[in-house]
């Protein structure tokens, strides 16, 4: 591996941590303002939602799909794994996670989120799970 492509991985790995950590507090900033009974917290924690989308969650994604595909165009030889394929698979559903994520973002702040927290709670794990299969295959490499 060269220096360039070592550079590449290193910044996607940490983008895909920021990404994580957006995404996974996104989810629990939403189980807490459906719980909310006061609209002064209500408000506060959708300011707390815009920012964290905005300004953290989505530059990160942005950043680790610019670095992700950098990586394929480098060594596009990853192409031909299936473990890559399987990989792919699973970040674009963590893409669509998100992106589902700033739907109901937009949705609480119009009041009309039919969610509830148990629902809000099961969609939390979403991205959990999605990261662990795709670590797993990014370091087992099963096929």
């Amino acid at each position: 591996m060269n220096s360039l492509y070592r550079w590449l991985l290193a910044l996607h790995i940490i983008s895909v941590i920021a990404w994580m950590a957006g995404i996974l507090y996104l989810w629990r900033l939403f189980i807490y303002h459906v719980e909310a009974k006061e609209q002064v917290v209500k408000d506060t924690l959708a300011i707390m939602e815009m920012k964290l989308y905005r300004y953290i969650t989505m530059p990160a994604l942005t950043a680790a799909f610019i670095f992700g595909v950098s990586m394929l165009i480098y060594n596009p030889q990853l192409l031909t794994y299936h473990w890559m394929h399987g990989k792919l698979f699973l970040a674009f559903l963590l893409i669509g996670s998100t992106h589902m994520a700033g739907a109901v973002r937009k949705k609480l702040l119009k009041g009309e989120c039919r969610y509830t927290s148990k629902t809000l709670r099961i969609l939390n794990e979403v991205p959990t799970i999605l990261m662990v299969g795709i670590v797993l295959l990014v370091i087992l490499q099963p096929f």
